[in-house]
């Protein structure tokens, strides 16, 4: 059985917070966590996308999974902002350092592309506003055929009505367009307090329309199946399929045929007939 994980704990500068933070989740069961590095990609921003700190510089030490006895495991994940997908450059070196890469798709045609173009792991929405475009079956199905997964984050609900209302509402129209699969909920929590247990993120999901099992799956399976298709994207070079075109005939097998003398070819000769 897969372990509980959340992929997305926000990225601080102060060692003791982050410490606090991560304590925390390996306290409420999590096995594995993910630091959310985010970068705002433009046109004319010539900054450089950051590498992440190494885990013996983020955290003093490694706290222990609740009901486990081994420590949580920390990895890296980088969510890059943008208002146009020609701002994405695939392949790129600075990519690397990280396990995961998200896209936060905050238009119509920036989640098309991600959905069908972009080599990302992760689509995070703005969940807490509402969303200026509606969820259409085709890039959402092209989304789950490339296993791309969509991201519904609970931590900025919390503490305010109104974004709890709007994320529920989102939340609830992206589960009835993906039929409740390939669907990952996370914290996005800055501060131990916007954390919550793994079974009260479960009730939470039946109010975005989740059954138990999809709910529990967006916490384990589903996560699992997105760190093999990171791991998946960091390291494949590609593959080459051939086909046969269904107008052209199958090739013969090729048989060596040796050719006899002119004149033994001339005694072969079935002679006419006789009646």
């Amino acid at each position: 059985m897969s372990g509980f994980m959340d992929l997305n704990v926000t990225f601080c500068e102060n060692k003791s917070s982050m410490q606090k933070l991560i304590d925390t989740a390996a306290h409420l069961g999590y096995s594995t966590v993910a630091v959310n590095y985010t970068f705002e990609a433009t046109a004319t921003k010539k900054t450089a996308i950051p590498s992440p700190k190494p885990i013996k510089e983020l955290i003093d030490h490694l706290p222990i999974v609740q009901g486990r006895s081994r420590p949580i495991r920390v990895l890296n994940r980088l969510t890059l902002l943008m208002s146009d997908s020609s701002y994405f450059f695939p392949n790129q070196k600075a990519y690397e350092p990280y396990d995961l890469l998200a896209v936060q798709a905050d238009t119509e045609k920036l989640f098309h592309a991600a959905c069908t173009l972009l080599d990302v792991d992760v689509i995070t929405l703005p969940f807490t506003e509402r969303l200026p475009f509606f969820f259409k079956k085709a890039p959402v199905n092209a989304a789950a055929e490339r296993g791309v997964v969509f991201e519904v984050t609970y931590a900025p609900a919390v503490w305010h009505a109104t974004a709890r209302r709007s994320t529920v509402v989102n939340a609830l129209n992206l589960a009835q367009a993906c039929n409740g699969k390939n669907m990952m909920v996370s914290s996005a929590a800055s501060k131990p307090l916007e954390l919550r247990g793994p079974y009260d993120v479960i009730n939470l999901c039946s109010l975005m329309g989740l059954s138990h099992d999809q709910a529990r799956n967006a916490l384990s399976r589903t996560c699992r199946s997105l760190l093999l298709h990171a791991e998946t994207r960091k390291s494949a070079g590609g593959a080459v399929r051939t086909e046969r075109r269904r107008d052209q005939p199958p090739v013969e097998q090729e048989t060596e045929v040796f050719s006899a003398p002119a004149a033994k070819r001339a005694k072969r000769r079935p002679g006419p007939s006789r009646s």
